[in-house]
Formats: structure tokens, C-alpha cells, sequence
């Protein structure tokens, strides 16, 4: 396919919201901010939106890799984002949630999870907060295992497997997320201190584990119903999760 040439007004609009971060693999292009009107509960909040891409070769000319992004079917291949609120930068006080992305509780509304709660509920702590960003984690269908994937376990579970029997009896790991892509793209974005809204254990030791100044944590408990109680109290009993009963919550 013949390569695209590019306006250089175009090219010049695109540059200047895009940044380069180097990584061991190559390098993550991240692209924003772009403001993003978001509705949030009834009221229209304004958030500031980054989307990354990974990729292996490594260039500070932004035009080579535009013009790769028409001929490599991107669309087939989520890539992940971040919405941040207020001044994330220089804010002394800040609040981030890693998301990891849940097609059927995020989009559908599904009550096996809590996930589109969290998700909804987050944005609104990161608010009324003031500083903040939600990090939405494209590869962590089913912790790891792919929207494909979940969707066998899902069938596994409606046939008396938990949450973790199920995913190892696909031959996967109980959580195989990852969090070295988000923990460099809020490297990029701010280097002050961050209060992470979770309650895995394993979050806070990534972002720990990776050198940035992690304040504590922020609980999010709610939307407890009798179709995930059980993945609920798997999150706790098999996985490791905290529970505080009325103020904390489970990713």
C-alpha cells in the first residue's frame, strides 16, 4: 500500500498533541488532551482525554507512524485511554482509578459484576474530588484473559465454577493484568504524589513496585446484588481483595 502524504497543516495540528515515551519494547505514543464532555449522572462534566498506542519502533517524526495507522487495522486491536479532571500536573492531591475494561458490565450494564458501577462511580469520586484520572485498561477483559475468553468462563460459572476455577480451567492464571503501559503513561502526566481507588492489593504494589509516590487509598464499595455476591466474595476469599464492608470496594 502506497504510503499517505500529509497536509502539513494537518501534520502540524497532530504533532502538538502528541508525546513520545520511551519503554523497553519500543515505545507508547500517547495522543491528547482532548476535551471530552462526559455525562455523569444527569450532569455534563468536562474531562480532559489521552488515548496511547504501543508500538516497536521508536521515532520523534509522528508523521511515520500516522501514516502506518490506515494499514494496520487498529480497530481490531483496543487501545487504552485516560480521562483526567482538574489540574493532574501540579494538583498537590490527586486520585486515579486503573480500569480494567469490562464489555459487559461497562457497556451492557451487566450485575454478574460490579464493574460499569465502579466505573461510573470513580469518575464521580475523581469530581467531587477536584484532581484526578481514570486510566481505562483495554487489554483486561476478564483480568487478562480476552472478551472471547470470559465469555467461556461465564459459562463455566453458570455451571458451579468461581471466578478463579473457572479462568484456570481454560489454562490461564487467575489475574494476568498488567500494569507497565498505565504506570508510564501517568509517569508522563504527572510525577506528584496519587491515591489509588482499588481494593487490590496488587494495584498498589505495581504502582509502588515502579517508583512512583503512592499517598494511599480511596475504597469504592457498592451495587452488591444477588447476581454477584458469589464473584464478589471470590474477589475476596480466592484473589486476595480487601473488604471493608460498608466503605471500601472490589475491582
Amino acid at each position: 500500500m502506497a504510503q499517505t502524504k500529509f497536509d502539513t497543516k494537518v501534520l502540524s495540528v497532530l504533532n502538538d498533541k502528541i508525546q513520545l515515551i520511551k519503554t523497553d519494547k519500543g515505545a507508547i505514543y500517547l495522543v491528547g488532551p482532548i476535551r471530552l464532555p462526559v455525562n455523569l449522572y444527569g450532569e455534563t462534566v468536562i474531562f480532559n482525554w489521552y488515548c496511547w498506542l504501543n508500538c516497536d519502533e521508536v521515532t520523534e517524526n509522528f508523521e511515520r507512524i500516522i501514516e502506518k495507522l490506515s494499514s494496520a487495522n487498529l480497530a481490531e486491536f483496543q487501545q487504552s485511554s485516560v480521562l483526567v479532571y482538574g489540574d493532574f500536573e501540579y494538583g498537590d492531591d490527586a486520585i486515579i482509578r486503573m480500569h480494567s475494561i469490562c464489555h459487559t458490565g461497562d457497556i451492557f450494564g451487566s450485575k454478574r459484576c460490579d464493574c460499569g458501577f465502579q466505573l461510573k462511580q470513580s469518575m464521580k469520586m475523581i469530581v467531587e474530588h477536584g484532581t484526578g484520572a481514570l486510566f481505562y485498561l483495554a487489554n483486561h477483559e476478564g483480568r487478562g484473559i480476552g472478551l472471547f475468553s470470559k465469555a467461556l468462563a461465564y459459562i463455566l460459572q453458570e455451571n458451579n465454577y468461581d471466578t478463579v476455577e473457572a479462568n484456570q480451567a481454560l489454562g490461564f492464571v487467575d489475574d494476568s493484568r498488567n500494569y507497565s503501559d498505565a504506570i508510564q503513561v501517568l509517569k508522563a502526566l504527572r510525577s506528584k504524589p496519587v491515591a489509588l481507588i482499588t481494593n487490590n492489593p496488587k494495584k498498589l504494589t505495581a504502582l509502588k513496585e515502579s517508583g512512583l509516590p503512592v499517598s494511599g487509598r480511596e475504597p469504592l464499595w457498592g451495587d452488591v446484588s444477588e447476581f454477584n455476591e458469589k464473584y464478589l466474595e471470590t474477589k475476596v476469599k480466592r484473589s486476595g481483595h480487601l473488604r471493608e464492608e460498608e466503605t471500601c470496594c472490589n475491582d
